[in-house]
């Protein structure tokens, strides 16, 4: 912690015949330490609002340099998936709430079964979305990072607010499909060509 700082000052008392000088702090180091400590308790304040989302999902994108394929992974907690060779098996998952800055993490375990069916954990970390190659499986044929999580646990986490209306009273989003009229990923996607 700082401490504000001191100088003497010009006053002096006399004991015993020995000139001894009396310290008092300067109002200038004590308003800004003041300030100091007000700043960094916001700031602890508003780190402490906030709080982390546990989710039940968490899904990574799965690299095969080989084929040079990406695919995409949703694997509930504590279920293992199969990539290749690998193994993934995600054993926690946290984002924070909209309004908040980004941060997803997960703590993934990934094993590696060889070809006499021996199984080598090549991975047992956290991994963060934002810094995706920071903590990310590195394999000779395979990349696993997590992108995000899904299903929160907690129905606040989970609730988003609703847009607002436009002039005319609907939403603005109205006008897009919904959810289910868009195609899964796993549809084949024609290219179109001008």
């Amino acid at each position: 912690m700082l401490e504000p700082r001191c100088q003497p000052t010009t006053a002096s008392s006399q004991t015993a015949g020995k000139e001894k000088s009396v310290i008092a702090p300067r109002p200038s180091s004590v308003l800004l330490s003041a300030l100091l400590c007000a700043g960094l308790s916001v700031m602890l304040a508003s780190v402490a609002l906030a709080e982390r989302i546990d989710n039940q999902v968490a899904i990574f994108s799965a690299l095969d340099k080989v084929t040079a394929t990406i695919k995409k992974l949703e694997v509930p907690l504590g279920q293992t998936v199969e990539f290749g060779s690998l193994k993934v098996t995600p054993r926690v998952c946290y984002t924070r709430s909209p309004t908040e800055p980004p941060k997803t993490t997960t703590f993934v375990e990934v094993e590696e079964t060889g070809l006499d069916g021996k199984q080598t954990k090549i991975f047992s970390g956290w991994m963060f979305a934002e810094s995706p190659g920071l903590k990310a499986v590195e394999h000779p044929e395979f990349d696993v990072w997590l992108t995000s999580c899904g299903k929160p646990k907690n129905a606040v986490a989970a609730k988003v607010p609703a847009p607002a209306a436009t002039g005319d009273g609907t939403a603005p989003d109205a006008a897009l499909p919904a959810d289910d009229a868009l195609p899964d990923d796993d549809t084949p996607r024609r290219r179109v060509r001008r």
